[in-house]
């Protein structure tokens, strides 16, 4: 397990130097912001004073802190600022004045009540990136409903396909609406920041900003593959198929002898050939009729079948060994405990340990994507509530005797 202290890293990242205010809490903006954090960029999270953002507390808790907060605000500093009150938004405005991209989740609406909308902070910094995250978008009929990502994944038709056929959808197992969308949201930033730098004028010397604008569900429409056009053409309404793949064959999760299972893609043409080779039926590979997708989608029950009794006389083990000296894509279904002790994690540096304040360790998931000359690299723990934020208003010019008023009003923490 690759080794990151809580000390500054040496990496600078591809974006040093670029300041983000981050606003959001829980899930989709703050994952955003902490994906431009790990690549350098400094982001100062906005937190309410005394609970701070609501993921410190959920799930799994070491020392009263959720360790999910080690992963989701590594690399980011905290300021405690209560947005309720006029000073806070004037510190805000602040910041924004100063900042090349500011973050936000909250539901639309919420800011402009604060005066930190669009209009005001544009207006004060024609440069500002304005990543706004909510349920449905900053337009729309349902712009007001509250969105989570749970029903966002619903909406955006990705919750009618997961399960098996006949039984109550399922969900994903982790929040992957929200996490679409922040990414959604990074690479809209990105694009914003290139329009930015194109758009350098006397009028404009850093270059234009403006908003972007992500919304939950159409994160997830968004990576529906053929649904519409499937429907718009045909009127056909994919249904869910559990671990199979439709249309594409053979593609699935097969029952070994010791009990689990095999995850086998054999639906590339030269791919089935092979397996079919592997599993003993050289007939099935000589087939004409199974020669193309079309004609193995239309027998796939029997692929299975003979897939099946195969794997159902070997191990995981024995299986994937076969199939590996094969050349056909399969694997097991791994748990965290699989992932935790896998090579591969650990060769590619998926695997880090930080150290807390303890001096304990914390396993906590690597980098992605590999960048080759600026790798994103771990320069700080995530930060205990409230801990930079004098600091933070040293930097925009408050004097230790403001920050002490506020601090006693309780406006920061």
């Amino acid at each position: 397990m690759t080794q990151s202290s809580s000390s500054p890293s040496p990496a600078a990242g591809p974006l040093a130097g670029l300041k983000v205010v981050e606003l959001g809490q829980l899930i989709a903006g703050p994952f955003a912001a902490r994906t431009l954090a790990d690549f350098g960029a400094d982001v100062v999270k906005i937190e309410p004073p005394g609970a701070g953002d609501p993921l410190r507390t959920w799930r799994l808790l070491k020392d009263g802190t959720s360790v999910w907060w080690q992963v989701q605000s590594r690399n980011k500093r905290s300021l405690a600022l209560d947005l309720r009150e006029p000073e806070a938004q004037a510190i805000v405005r602040q910041l924004a004045a100063e900042a090349d991209v500011l973050v936000e989740n909250f539901r639309p609406g919420a800011m402009e009540g604060w005066g930190l909308g669009p209009d005001e902070l544009l207006a004060a910094n024609p440069a500002l990136v304005m990543l706004r995250i909510s349920g449905y978008g900053q337009t729309g009929p349902y712009r007001d409903r509250p969105g989570f990502g749970v029903v966002a994944e619903a909406m955006g038709g990705l919750r009618h396909l997961t399960g098996e056929p006949g039984r109550v959808p399922v969900r994903v197992g982790v929040s992957i609406g929200d996490t679409l969308a922040s990414l959604h949201g990074v690479i809209g930033v990105l694009m914003a920041m290139q329009h930015r730098h194109a758009t350098v004028s006397a009028e404009f010397p850093k270059g234009r900003g403006q908003v972007v604008d992500v919304a939950l569900y159409e994160a997830v429409f968004n990576c529906m593959e053929s649904l519409l056009p499937e429907y718009g053409a045909f009127g056909a309404v994919r249904e869910a198929a559990g671990s199979a793949l439709p249309g594409i064959a053979p593609t699935n999760a097969y029952r070994c002898a010791d009990g689990g299972y095999a995850i086998v893609a054999g639906n590339g043409d030269s791919i089935f050939k092979r397996l079919m080779a592997c599993i003993g039926r050289p007939d099935l590979a000589a087939d004409p009729a199974l020669a193309g997708n079309t004609g193995r989608v239309a027998q796939v029950d029997m692929l299975d079948a003979a897939i099946g009794d195969w794997a159902a006389q070997r191990t995981v083990t024995e299986v994937l060994a076969a199939l590996d000296a094969a050349h056909v894509p399969a694997g097991r279904i791994y748990t965290i405990a699989d992932i935790a002790a896998d090579p591969h994690y650990a060769a590619r540096g998926m695997l880090q340990e930080v150290k807390m304040p303890d001096g304990s360790g914390l396993a906590v998931p690597g980098f992605v994507p590999k960048l080759s000359l600026t790798p994103a690299g771990h320069r700080r723990n995530a930060p205990a509530l409230g801990a930079d934020t004098e600091a933070v208003l040293k930097e925009i010019g408050l004097s230790a005797e403001q920050i002490a008023a506020l601090q006693e009003r309780g406006i920061v923490g």
